[in-house]
């Protein structure tokens, strides 16, 4: 089902003239000394397997000595401006443990890890081709979900933080069955927020392996999270499902959660609290998310197809005209978006009313 739903490839954006000044306004566009192209150089590579001994789908790459040398010192700077201020002073205690590279998908990303040699402690970055539809999804992300992220983009290269988490696919085979009833209930409205989130800001292809769960141990139980952390399919698919995690086969278990441990009320409930919480955002950042929206606007980020079809959809689900009236990808979003804020204003303001009235 997920495949057919899936255009069989899409294709890289580039990154317009605006969206580029943009980056360079809030500090996302830096100069870095390396490029994607220059981590192609390798020489061979060996699977990554994992404890099962089962592909990863990642090989372990390396370089001639030569090159390994300059590669190491560029990627430990990378780390270094992504993570601190760009300076060389941590470089000397810094060790590219490993560079993996992923046959798997449409980024075809490279893993870098990086450890402290001072006192072990390792993260991970991944370098990446530029897409212009990934950066929407990643600003996107870090303006209107909870969570913040790190990126940079320089030119055809985009460098992104590691968003820690058990991936979601792992999780529901091997941890989900393990878990309490009531963390099957607090997973089941977690779903259904992140299902909303997803289909409010039209991020696509959410299937298990493209978000993680994040356990926090919080006095005597556990609170879980649902994070997304691939932003590949940011406004590009025509199809409106493709928009909601619940229509994907790989997210089954999770569907099959919500019904049995949540009542309609409830999911009602879950999902008006993340449009408000959507909808708060939006207004927090209201001046730099409509800088980001106008961009989008004129951008190309979709097929013409895609938008015909997808705005049609909307419009529909909506009963708004002005969805049907959006020429561009960037446009259907911004109405999306804009659909959300004012039923939230217009459902305070009649709170408003009303407690006036009582009073």
């Amino acid at each position: 089902m997920s495949e057919k739903m899936m255009s069989k490839k899409k294709p890289a954006f580039p990154v317009c003239k605006a969206l580029d000044h943009y980056l360079k306004r809030y500090s996302r566009n830096i100069e870095i000394p390396i490029f994607y192209e220059d981590l192609l150089r390798f020489q061979g590579s060996v699977v990554v397997y994992d404890q099962e001994d089962v592909d990863t789908l990642w090989v372990r790459v390396y370089y001639s000595e030569f090159d390994r040398e300059e590669i190491d010192l560029s990627l430990k700077k990378v780390y270094s401006i992504l993570h601190s201020d760009g300076g060389d002073s941590m470089v000397p205690y810094l060790n590219v443990d490993a560079v993996d590279f992923c046959t798997f998908g449409n980024s075809k990303p490279f893993r870098i890890k990086i450890r402290n040699i001072l006192n072990d402690n390792f993260t991970y970055f991944y370098v990446k081709k530029t897409d212009a539809s990934r950066v929407y999804g990643l600003e996107l992300e870090h303006i209107l979900s909870p969570y913040n992220l790190n990126f940079l983009v320089y030119e055809d290269t985009l460098i992104e933080e590691h968003i820690a988490g058990i991936p979601g696919d792992v999780f529901i085979k091997e941890m989900l069955p393990e878990c309490s009833e009531s963390e099957k209930s607090q997973l089941a409205k977690e779903f259904v927020k992140f299902n909303e989130r997803c289909m409010i800001r039209l991020l696509g292809d959410m299937r298990s392996y493209n978000y993680v769960i994040v356990p926090t141990h919080d006095f005597d139980h556990v609170v879980y999270k649902i994070r997304a952390i691939d932003f590949d399919q940011q406004c590009f698919e025509g199809n409106f499902k493709i928009y909601r995690p619940q229509f994907f086969k790989e997210n089954f278990k999770m569907v099959q959660l919500v019904k049995e441990k949540l009542q309609m009320d409830s999911i009602d409930q879950y999902k008006l609290e993340e449009r408000s919480i959507v909808a708060k955002r939006f207004m927090s950042f209201e001046d730099r998310i409509t800088e980001l929206l106008d961009i989008a606007k004129s951008d190309t980020i979709s097929l013409p197809e895609h938008v015909a079809l997808l705005k049609e959809s909307i419009g529909n689900l909506t009963g708004d005209i002005s969805f049907k009236q959006a020429p561009t990808m960037g446009a259907v979003l911004g109405l999306a978006l804009d659909f959300v804020k004012r039923n939230y204003e217009n459902v305070s303001m009649r709170q408003i009313i009303e407690q006036r009235i009582n009073l």
